[in-house]
């Protein structure tokens, strides 16, 4: 996007992002781009996640600051402290405990010389509504996730039977009338509870969402046109950015890992010796840690069909028995030795993506997954969604553009190895409809973010409103 600074630049405003990685990453990176245009901008981040903005802070000394609250109650720090947490099952609590954050935030409004004019804040965070300023929500979700959810905390929909996770909720007001299994739906929504003080008030939250003075979202009109359209409508007004895809600094999204089992010069050297187009690249994102069933089914596909891969694996986190989680099956990588490589813990996803070598991508179609291998890669995904935002992502990838295949769904399936190898060696092919559309929304993405595009013009205008 173009760094040029616009006419509402040198306003003071707050960015509040929630504390998950991809929720974090790309509102970081949208800060980047706000910072570039002169923005003055105050941070707000809990202790933990600090070093994550390092890199900010250090690329616009004079633009960026940070505000560190500590986080607001024990038990909240313990899920915001422990490794690999927030997993689905801990967002609701961390969505209710960030609350507590309000009136630490008003003290320090009152006594700032020059307090921000408005706050740009994820949508987790509807309570920052009420903070006297002008609010923006920030979705690192698309637009048709967001249009989900959003229908889900207006209308409320329930079962007729309470024990049914497969009852059908439909959505006929948005463009395409979507329909989701129960089980499908948003796991913040359906542990809601009704007169529980928590679930009230992630509730208001979202219903505070809809409320707010505009909605940035991390998307792209040529992607999800239609969906961009109906938030407008459902809103009421046109203040609806759409400012993606957010990609990092120069390479900052190299810096941004975690340990791993193989140096990223080792993975990359290891691309450098495979042909174009030949790598399945295989990764289920920062959260979901597959069982051993789940794992040897995997492999197996992956053995059975002959193609050459990168299978990045996540390790068990605390109170996942080691034995029982992510064991690559015995002799697997003895047996598929010059053939694939097996990364255990983190992955220079980016890097990755944007390499020749790479052919497709299995993936659980977590949104900044699919907008990296959309921009970076160009490549056709085997799609395997297993919770939150996925499962209406994969709708949009395999049955509105074509560009990926379902291969499974749901966090405790289990793949058919046969079926999956199938799939694998399909999308590996060189001729076939889904890599030719791959490449065309790549080449939409890369015009929407360049000079003149749909996401640079309305970053422009976000920054205007903003100043």
């Amino acid at each position: 996007m173009s760094d040029r600074t616009i006419t509402g630049a040198g306003a003071h405003i707050l960015v509040f992002p929630f504390p998950a990685q991809g929720h974090m990453i790309p509102l970081l990176d949208l800060t980047h781009q706000l910072a570039s245009k002169g923005l003055k901008i105050t941070i707000l981040v809990t202790p933990k996640n600090l070093n994550l903005i390092n890199p900010l802070l250090n690329a616009h000394p004079t633009a960026v600051e940070a505000l560190v609250l500590p986080f607001p109650s024990s038990t909240a720090a313990s899920v915001e402290n422990a490794k690999d947490l927030p997993a689905a099952s801990g967002f609701p609590a961390m969505i209710h405990a960030l609350g507590g954050l309000r009136d630490p935030l008003l003290r320090w409004f009152r006594s700032h010389p020059s307090p921000p004019s408005a706050v740009v804040s994820d949508m987790f965070l509807g309570w920052t509504l009420h903070l006297g300023i002008r609010r923006y929500v920030f979705s690192p979700s698309g637009a048709l996730a967001l249009s989900v959810i959003y229908s889900l905390w207006r209308d409320m929909p329930k079962r007729d039977d309470i024990a049914d996770e497969d009852a059908l909720i439909s959505f006929p007001e948005i463009p395409n009338s979507p329909i989701y299994p129960w089980s499908k739906l948003s796991t913040v929504y359906r542990s809601y509870v009704e007169g529980d003080p928590a679930s009230e008030f992630i509730k208001d939250g979202f219903r505070a969402d809809t409320a707010s003075w505009g909605l940035v979202v991390n998307s792209f009109s040529e992607l999800e046109r239609v969906y961009l359209d109906h938030l407008r409508r459902e809103l009421g007004h046109d203040r609806v950015w759409a400012v993606g895809p957010l990609l990092p600094p120069n390479n900052a999204s190299a810096e941004r890992g975690g340990s791993s089992s193989v140096l990223t010069r080792d993975v990359m050297t290891w691309l450098d010796t495979c042909e174009d187009r030949s790598v399945m690249y295989v990764c289920f994102g920062s959260q979901a840690v597959l069982t051993n069933k789940q794992m040897e089914e995997v492999g197996l596909g992956l053995e059975k069909s002959g193609v050459r891969f990168l299978w990045c694996i996540k390790e068990p986190t605390k109170g996942q028995v080691e034995g029982e989680w992510s064991l690559v099956p015995s002799g697997f990588e003895d047996r598929v030795a010059g053939k694939g490589l097996v990364v255990r813990g983190w992955a220079p996803q980016v890097l990755i993506l944007r390499h020749r070598a790479i052919g497709a991508f299995l993936t659980h179609c977590g949104w900044n997954s699919v907008l990296e291998a959309i921009v970076y890669g160009g490549v056709p995904m085997l799609a395997w969604p297993m919770g939150a935002d996925q499962f209406t992502n994969a709708t949009l990838l395999v049955d509105e553009l074509g560009v990926a295949t379902r291969v499974c769904e749901g966090a405790q399936a289990v793949p058919n190895s046969d079926e999956l190898a199938l799939s694998l060696s399909e999308v590996m092919g060189e001729h076939q409809l889904k890599r030719v559309r791959a490449m065309e929304l790549q080449k939409a993405a890369l015009e929407a973010i360049g000079e003149g595009g749909s996401s640079t013009k309305d970053l422009d205008e976000l920054v205007r409103h903003l100043g």
